[in-house]
C-alpha cells in the first residue's frame, strides 16, 4: 500500500525525521488559508505517482489568491491516470545540495539495502551506478551508527551536515522496519542552509502486514479504469504506452509487453483476461483498452482450456455490432485455432501463430510505418 507524500510525512515526523511546515488542503480556500499562514509555499497535488512536476501538478507561490487559484485549477483535475482529491501545502525551501535516500527490500540478497546518491533529484533512476551508495543490511544486527558515518563519507559529506544525515538514515530505518514497510524514500533530502529536511516522501507498506498498523489510513491506488477492471475480475494495470495489451494469463502477458519492447514499442498497460472469453466480458475488457487511446490493439491468447474459436466468436461479435476504431492484432493459437482463425478472418482480422510475429507487427502499427 502506498502513502500519499502528505501520509508519508507525516509517519517522517512521527519518527523525528525534519519535513517542511506545511498541511494539507481539500478546498481552495484551505490552501489560501495555509499560504497566508506560512508564506512563500509551494503547492503539491497528491497522487501515488512520480513526475508531478513534469506533470504541472506543482507550483510556487507566496499569494493567498494564486494559491486558491493553482489548487482550484488541480483539485478534481486528472494527473498522471489520478483525480486529484488533495493538495500539500508547504513551506519553500531554500535548496542548497540535494541527495537521494532510501530503504527498499534487495530482492536477490533477501535483505534490506540502503540506495543513498549525492545527486538526488528528479529522474534519480538515471544516475549512473558509480554515483549510487548501496549497503546492505543484516536483519539481526540492523542499523548501526558506524554503517551511517561510512554512508555519509561515500557521499562525500561532512561536519554537521553529515551528523544529521546520518541521525536521518536510523531514524529512517526504524520507520522502515516498525512499519513493514517494502520502501521508505526520500527524494529529494535537501540541505537548506544549516538544515537537513525530507522535500519529499514515498513510503509502501507491505499489504500482508496491514493488520498489525490498524492506526495507518486506507489508501485505494487504483486508476478509475484499474477500479473498473478489479470490478469486472481482471487484472489491469495501467502503463504509458501506445500499445494497448490483452492476453490470457499473468505470464503470457508479461512476456507479451516484452516483446513489445523488444521490437522498440511500448505498452498502455497489462491486462490479463485470464481464461473468460465471453461476449460481454471481452467487450468490457475493449472498452478499458480503448480508454487509453491506443494506436494500437494486441491480444494475446494461448488456447488451452480457453478454446480459441470461442474467442474469435467474442471479437468478431464485439468487431461487427461495437466497432473497434483501432488497428488489432491477434495472437491465436491452441485449441480449435484453425476454426478461430477462420472466424476472424470473416470480419477482417488476421491472427498470427507466433508471438513474435504479432508483437512486431503491433510495434509497426503503432509507429505508423
Amino acid at each position: 500500500m502506498k502513502l500519499y507524500e502528505y501520509m508519508g510525512k507525516e509517519q517522517f515526523a512521527k519518527y523525528g525525521i525534519p519535513v517542511p511546515e506545511g498541511g494539507v488542503a481539500s478546498t481552495p480556500e484551505e490552501a489560501a488559508a495555509l499560504t497566508e499562514k506560512i508564506g512563500s509555499v509551494v503547492v503539491k497535488s497528491q497522487v501515488l505517482s512520480g513526475k508531478r512536476g513534469k506533470a504541472g501538478g506543482i507550483g510556487f507561490t507566496d499569494d493567498p489568491a494564486e494559491a486558491r487559484e493553482f489548487s482550484a485549477k488541480l483539485l478534481g483535475s486528472e494527473l498522471c491516470g489520478f483525480t486529484v482529491d488533495k493538495v500539500l501545502v508547504e513551506q519553500k525551501l531554500q535548496i542548497d545540495k540535494e541527495f537521494y535516500l532510501a530503504i527498499t527490500v534487495d530482492g536477490a540478497a533477501r535483505k534490506p539495502i540502503i540506495l543513498a546518491s549525492a545527486q538526488g533529484g528528479m529522474d534519480i533512476e538515471e544516475v549512473p551506478e558509480e554515483h549510487m551508495v548501496r549497503q546492505t543490511l543484516d536483519v539481526t544486527i540492523g542499523m548501526q551508527p558506524y554503517m551511517t558515518r561510512d554512508i555519509t563519507r561515500r557521499l562525500g559529506v561532512t561536519g554537521a551536515i553529515a551528523k544529521q544525515i546520518q541521525g536521518i538514515l536510523l531514524k529512517l530505518y526504524k520507520l522502515y522496519v516498525e512499519l513493514d514497510a517494502e520502501l521508505a524514500e526520500i527524494n529529494p533530502l535537501v540541505i537548506s542552509g544549516e538544515n537537513v529536511i525530507a522535500a519529499d516522501a514515498k513510503v509502501t507498506i507491505d499489504d500482508d502486514s496491514l493488520f498489525r498498523h490498524k492506526d495507518l489510513p486506507v489508501v485505494e491506488e487504483r486508476t478509475d479504469a484499474e477500479k473498473k477492471a478489479h470490478a469486472l475480475g481482471l487484472s489491469y494495470v495501467e502503463l504509458e504506452g501506445n500499445i494497448a495489451v490483452m492476453a490470457n494469463g499473468a505470464g503470457i502477458t508479461m512476456a507479451t509487453l516484452d516483446l513489445i519492447q523488444y521490437y522498440g514499442g511500448s505498452a498502455a498497460n497489462f491486462l490479463d483476461a485470464g481464461g473468460g472469453a465471453g461476449i460481454e466480458q471481452t467487450s468490457k475488457a475493449l472498452e478499458l483498452l480503448l480508454s487509453k487511446n491506443p494506436k494500437a490493439i494486441l491480444i494475446n491468447i494461448f488456447g488451452g482450456i480457453t478454446r480459441c474459436d470461442d474467442v474469435a466468436n467474442a471479437f468478431a461479435y464485439v468487431k461487427k455490432n461495437i466497432g473497434i476504431p483501432v488497428p488489432v492484432v491477434i495472437r491465436l493459437v491452441g485449441t480449435n485455432e484453425d476454426e478461430g482463425r477462420a472466424i476472424l478472418k470473416e470480419v477482417g482480422i488476421e491472427a498470427y501463430q507466433f508471438m513474435h510475429e504479432a508483437a512486431s507487427k503491433a510495434v509497426e502499427i503503432a509507429k505508423g510505418n
